[in-house]
């Protein structure tokens, strides 16, 4: 989850690590550091805290050097302190920065501390420059002493290491966590992603698992896991702009939740042709008229889109869908036949938990097909086919248009595979087509109506638990709003079910639980109902959240009512999704959380 950055430059790079810290910054913020070598000696600076800590340490204590390492970190081994933050060091010849777990760093330590290695932190990473100080001070070269310490570490790791005495090297690994190379003008980089270095260079090349590359500003030498010196294809990226402004807004998730009509129409755009009469999505080698079941992976809010998505798959193109945690899914290591076709999601497409599922997958599944936001990433290269979602970047680590982008591709998938089995006919599919290039269009109607779910959420941020209701199609997104809530304003929150609620979660309901009810008009409105209804009689809180029907029928006795648009209710959650995204922003907001950094939290989870 932590964030890595190294810099062979021909000006002073503490200013650019800095700025490229500030782009991974949504990796980790419990600290963060730099190291450079400066008169050929290491020299570093660390804080604990968000990164501007650590700029406002740079301004009283400069750091020179014209070669340089940084990170920003997600605590895993150690409390956030001075002492556990990246860089380490092992005496005066090496640093490194570390993103990953180290699993067998306590039998290492052990081993070295008998040795006689004195340490100082609490973390695994300081065990590898440990390792690395030892090879080096038996003579080794730096590229030797660095290629002797991996095979002995256990676990996920990206790494970069800076050396005394060497400004003109770095040496990056890799296993299990990405990293990336840039290639500049007599400058080279590192970086965890391409976001990170994109201001920096257009030119980027990803080491492969196992890679270990040495860098000098004119030259790269990548070895893979064999020690075989190999090439890695070099890839032009276009620069980023639109990751430092917030555009006005006053956060970025206010933002990403203004920019998703924007973000679907781009989908609808690449995705379903200019007539409307067809999907666009190429996957001719897929065999999907063959597929007899379908597996789906993820975490988090891309879990709660593969839930949403499985009643997609099951309605339409009429196959047996399951839904899986990737953390679970890995470990259980479930049987999967030659007709299943396996399918990840995930906003940046490195989450350790999906890639080490879907590479278990690859081995048992027909086909892999990745939904993912980075087409450049790890999961993206190792799938059979790699469909963006195309939402632009994300900056906040509470994912909204990541969430809805991927429903929507999502569904356009479903639609495709049915079709191709042919489970729909033209017209029926047509007409599901032309209800999702209507989305954003509602999408807008419901962000007009920002300024009542405001008002509604002011009532909110004194409240201590929370429930959200949803049948059907709403029942994943029952559970992605108590999610929203949770983490961004540290309001206890569970969605269930709404035929759920008697058997057992209905012992919850008082007159200080506000109860979020998801029921649009559909076959399933009735029912919905009935459980609000034994909500109001144990005098719970209703939000009913409905469109207009809806509301001119049961709207009586609820707390509030959020009206929504009229839309054809197996759509639907790519549109309601925004009021469960607003109601907890501008609870978070009331109550003064750090909106798009919330505590604990990091936007892309590479470890464990």
């Amino acid at each position: 989850m932590c964030g890595i950055v190294g810099i062979l430059g021909k000006n002073e790079v503490s200013p650019l690590i800095l700025e490229s810290l500030k782009r991974l910054e949504y990796r980790g913020y419990d600290s963060a550091g730099i190291a450079t070598v400066n008169l050929g000696k290491l020299d570093r600076r660390r804080s604990v805290g968000k990164l501007l800590n650590l700029s406002d340490h740079l301004v009283s204590n400069p750091l020179s050097g014209k070669s340089g390492i940084g990170h920003t970190r997600w605590a895993t081994h150690g409390a956030p302190t001075i002492v556990n933050s990246h860089p380490h060091q092992s005496g005066t010849s090496v640093a490194v920065v570390h993103n990953g777990i180290i699993e067998n760093f306590n039998d290492l330590k052990s081993k070295l501390i008998a040795e006689g290695a004195n340490f100082e932190s609490e973390t695994d990473t300081e065990v590898i420059a440990h390792l690395v100080h030892k090879f080096l001070e038996s003579g080794m070269h730096p590229t030797d002493a660095v290629k002797e310490t991996l095979p002995q570490l256990q676990g996920a790791f990206a790494l970069c290491f800076l050396f005394s005495g060497e400004p003109d090297l770095m040496i990056a690994a890799r296993q299990g966590s990405p990293l990336a190379i840039g290639y500049g003008n007599d400058e080279m980089f590192i970086g965890s992603d391409a976001i990170a270095l994109s201001p920096l260079t257009n030119k980027i090349s990803y080491l492969e698992e196992g890679d270990c590359a040495v860098i000098q500003r004119h030259s790269v030498k990548i070895f893979d896991q064999s020690d075989n010196l190999v090439e890695r294809k070099i890839n032009k990226i276009k620069p980023d702009q639109t990751r430092s402004s917030k555009d006005g807004f006053k956060h970025f998730m206010l933002k990403e939740i203004f920019e998703q009509p924007e973000a679907l129409s781009r989908v609808i755009t690449k995705y379903i042709s200019a007539d409307g009469k067809s999907i666009t999505i190429k996957c001719s080698e897929m065999d999907l008229d063959k597929i007899e079941k379908i597996t789906m992976v993820a975490c988090g809010t891309a879990y709660l889109a593969c839930a949403t998505a499985k009643y997609w798959f099951e309605k339409f193109a009429r196959i047996p869908v399951e839904v899986d945690i990737a953390s679970e899914f890995r470990y259980r290591e479930p049987p999967l036949t030659k007709d299943t076709l396996a399918i990840f999601v995930s906003q940046s497409g490195e989450t350790a938990d999906t890639l080490a599922a879907l590479r278990y997958a690859k081995i048992h599944a027909k086909k892999v097909i990745s939904i993912v936001n980075v087409s450049e990433s790890s999961i993206a290269r190792e799938s059979d086919l790699a469909i963006p979602i195309l939402a632009g970047p994300e900056i906040s680590v509470a994912s909204t248009k990541g969430f809805t982008n991927q429903l929507a591709v999502l569904a356009i998938l479903a639609l495709k595979i049915a079709a191709e089995q042919n489970q729909l006919s033209s017209p029926q599919l047509q007409t599901y087509l032309a209800n999702l290039r209507y989305l954003p269009s509602l999408q807008n109607d419901v962000l007009d109506a920002s300024p009542k779910i405001e008002k509604i959420s002011r009532k909110l941020s004194k409240i201590t638990n929370m429930l959200f209701l949803g049948r059907g199609v709403m029942h994943p997104l029952a559970l992605e709003g108590a999610l929203k809530l949770k983490e961004i304003s540290y309001i206890h929150a569970e969605g269930f079910a709404s035929g759920e609620l008697k058997h057992g979660p209905i012992a919850l309901i008082d007159n200080k639980v506000p109860v979020v009810v998801i029921a649009p008009t559909n076959d399933l409105f009735e029912k919905t109902i009935s459980n609000m209804h034994e909500v109001m009689a144990r005098d719970g809180k209703v939000i009913f959240v409905t469109d207009r029907e809806g509301s001119e029928v049961a709207s009586k006795g609820s707390w509030e009512i959020i009206e929504m648009p009229k839309i054809t209710h197996l759509f639907a959650p790519i549109v309601y999704a925004i009021p469960m995204q607003l109601l907890a922003y501008y609870t978070a907001v009331t109550k003064g959380t750090d909106v798009d950094q919330p505590r604990n939290l990091a936007k892309s989870v590479t470890v464990e």
